[in-house]
Parts: structure tokens; sequence; C-alpha cells
């Protein structure tokens, strides 16, 4: 399955997406919403604007969930935006969309270029689901071509409880700041137990290396994590593999939630 895509007439118009609403040219604001609202000194008078702003996030929540309530079984593949075509990371990710949907999963990403461009291109090829969870950012980058279904966000944290509520497990593939802070806010949230411990598989043992060896050689010696906390982090390099262990990572959890259902009935009360 392949897409014709057509050049924009102007491409210097591409346009700034501040929530839903597309801007262009002098409309283009100097700031994203989240920095609006994060800004320390500002007047007083924002007091008053708050209240708008709750029903603005209140907003975001109401139109994700409603956009994302029926895409059943979905996986989650995070990486880097700067990933070209041609690179071993996106030829990795195109193959992970791909299996992805051949394993019976949808495929959501943060929409964007790079690793998610072709983590949905793999999912939109196999005629699987391909979604994307846009943000707005200073920089426009655009949702890609190859996601079905979108929805733009203002702020982080609602875009990121949908990443969360809608998906089974999370892949990460190389990536920067921004892969980084989804990987360990969905590290934290499972290590906390304020969600369920749905798998988080890292894809690339020689890139991920530092990383995992300062988490055991440093925060495991100090002891500011758990050795068991390290089984949170499994490590692999192929597409094949990453299947595989998320897979396993979530038949493991529907065990334990099926086990709990029949607790509750067997002790009289109902399944949560």
């Amino acid at each position: 399955m392949t897409r014709e895509v057509h050049p924009h007439p102007h491409p210097d118009r591409n346009g700034y997406r501040k929530g839903p609403v597309l801007l262009r040219g002098a409309q283009v604001p100097e700031e994203t919403t989240d920095a609006r609202l994060l800004k320390p000194e500002q007047d007083t008078s924002w007091l008053h604007q708050d209240p708008w702003r709750v029903m603005r996030i209140q907003a975001e929540f109401v139109e994700g969930f409603g956009a994302l309530a029926e895409v059943g079984p979905a996986i989650s593949v995070f990486g880097s935006a700067r990933v070209r075509t041609g690179e071993p990371e996106y030829a990795l990710a195109e193959e992970l969309g791909r299996r992805l949907v051949e394993a019976g999963y949808a495929v959501v990403t943060g929409g964007g270029p790079g690793v998610m461009e072709a983590a949905n291109k793999g999912a939109c090829e196999a005629d699987g689901l391909s979604v994307g969870l846009g943000i707005e950012l200073p920089f426009e980058q655009g949702m890609n071509q190859w996601v079905d279904l979108g929805v733009n966000f203002r702020y982080f944290f609602a875009r990121k409880t949908m990443f969360v509520k809608y998906s089974q497990g999370f892949i990460v593939l190389p990536g920067g700041f921004g892969t980084m802070d989804e990987l360990f806010e969905a590290l934290t949230l499972v290590q906390t137990q304020k969600v369920s411990s749905f798998p988080i598989v890292l894809v690339g043992r020689e890139y991920w290396r530092g990383l995992v060896d300062w988490l055991r050689d440093t925060m495991v010696a100090r002891g500011t994590i758990n050795r068991a906390d390290m089984d949170l982090l499994p490590v692999v390099d192929t597409a094949e593999e990453a299947v595989a262990a998320v897979m396993a990572g979530v038949e493991v959890l529907q065990h334990e939630r099926d086990a709990q259902d029949a607790a509750a009935v067997e002790a009289g009360g109902a399944p949560e």
C-alpha cells in the first residue's frame, strides 16, 4: 500500500497548529500554550483567566478520550524525530510498525517525523491502524502523512495521559529529550504502581548501554532505585525481539488481571 505525496505549493507556509486550529503568517504566536501556562512572572490578571484554561484543558481530555476510545489494543512507539529516511533506525521503526500490526495491535506515535513517521508508515502499509498524537511546538513538525487517526494537543500532560491510557505497552527506540521524557514518565508510573505494570522495551543495545549501565552502577549502587527496578527495562536489538518482548509482557499482565478478577468474584465482589 503506497500513498502519493504532493508537495505543498507554498512550503514556507505549512502553518502552525494551535490545538485543532491552523495558523499561518502573522497569526503564528511567539509562544506555545504550554509556555504561556508555565511562565513564572505574569500579571495578576492571569488569576481571572485560569478558569478558561481549565475548560480548554478539559476539552483536550474530552476530545482525546472521544477520538481514541475505540482504538483497541495498541502499542506506543517512541524515538527521535531527527532520524532520516535511509538510516537504520528508520528501517527498524518501519519494520516494527508492520510487525505490531501483524501481531494484532494498532500503532501509536507522536505523529511527527523520523522514528514516529517510520512506525506509522510500517503500520499503514500493513493495513493496520496508524495513530498520531501531535503536540503544539515552537517549531512546527506537523502530522506525518502516514497517520490515519490524528489528535493534536496543546498540553503535554494531556497528550501523555492518552499514550498511557490507550497503550498496552511502550517500545522505545533511540531518541532525545522527548523520548527520555516519555520513557521515564512511564517507568515512574509503573514503579509507583500508578498504572499496571505494562511492558516497556528499549530497542538498540549500543545506544542504550550507557544509560542502562549508569542506572545499574550509580542509581542501584547508591540505593536510589531497587535492583529489581532494572527488570522494568529489557533491552533488545531487533523489531522481532521488541514485539516478542512486549507481547510477553502484555500476556503476563493479562494473566495478573484475570487472577485479580477471579479473586474478586470468589470474594463475592465484582471484577474491577
